[in-house]
């Protein structure tokens, strides 16, 4: 029987083989060299992560949905990126999902033998009354995470878009995702801790994903986030900010124009055209 092939993912580093004799500083910086690394992934597969960015804003102004669903780190992150979708770009909260294997605890505690169930993955798309118009995409350092493989055949059953984000070449989710994302961030810093470099890629390729998408979209005006709403006093000051910067009033005219227009940016921007 030959022997299975170790993933980059979980082999040693050499360049942190002394990291427990380092100083502080040392460790800090050989830490820091690493998450550059992270960042020149994502930089070598910008042409898939783009690729994805049309499918998913595509589906998205087709009344589709964007699922992201992973386990332990990779899924805490989908249902980060997905909880910051409304507040951010002013959407419905069902938009943009995020599942993480084992449910909602899992978030707060660890539950690693979660990854290993394929039918909780079908069983988790099921309940969230998966339809071809949404699209998929699974999160998976290691790339072979059987929820995650269960999650994207069913998808690709339904007829849905299916996108895969890994950190390893070859896997059982490039195979079955339709359009592939491997942000290869080799040997992590310490051996086999994803949550390390992986991570990081994954929450930059998240960002690219539903950002892009949500600009596309016409969620955001030049560099602006003109969907929000005024929920505490930051945003509420962010608000005004953006009205003034968009028609040159001062904050108190912003700030009527805001109350006039039930605190809409949109509409206040469009009250002050139609006044002037």
């Amino acid at each position: 029987m030959s022997e299975q092939k170790i993933l980059k993912t979980e082999m040693r580093n050499s360049n942190t083989t002394n990291i427990d004799r380092m100083t502080t500083a040392g460790m800090l910086e050989c830490i820091q060299r690493e998450n550059e690394n992270a960042v020149l992934a994502v930089s070598r597969v910008l042409d898939k992560i783009e690729i994805a960015c049309d499918i998913i804003a595509e589906k998205l102004l087709c009344g589709g949905r964007l699922i992201y669903i992973g386990a332990g780190t990779s899924g805490r992150l989908g249902v980060l990126d997905a909880a910051e979708c409304p507040p951010t770009f002013g959407v419905p909260r069902d938009m943009v999902i995020g599942i993480i294997a084992g449910g909602e605890k899992c978030m707060f505690q660890a539950a690693e033998a979660e990854e290993d169930n394929y039918e909780c993955g079908i069983k988790d798309l099921k309940d969230k009354h998966l339809t071809k118009v949404d699209v998929v995409v699974g999160i998976s350092a290691s790339g072979n995470a059987q929820y995650i493989v269960g999650a994207l055949d069913y998808a690709n059953e339904l007829g849905c878009e299916t996108i895969g984000i890994t950190s390893n070449e070859n896997t059982l989710i490039t195979k079955c995702a339709k359009t592939s994302i491997v942000a290869d961030t080799g040997a992590e810093v310490i051996t086999g801790s994803t949550r390390m470099k992986a991570g990081t890629a994954q929450k930059i390729i998240l960002n690219m994903l539903s950002t892009v998408a949500m600009i596309k979209l016409g969620n955001v005006y030049e560099n602006m986030m003109i969907n929000l709403r005024p929920t505490n006093a930051k945003l509420t000051s962010r608000m005004i900010r953006i009205v003034t910067e968009i028609i040159g009033v001062n904050e108190t005219e912003a700030r009527k124009l805001l109350d006039e227009s039930g605190w809409n940016i949109r509409k206040a921007v469009q009250k002050h055209k139609a006044c002037n």
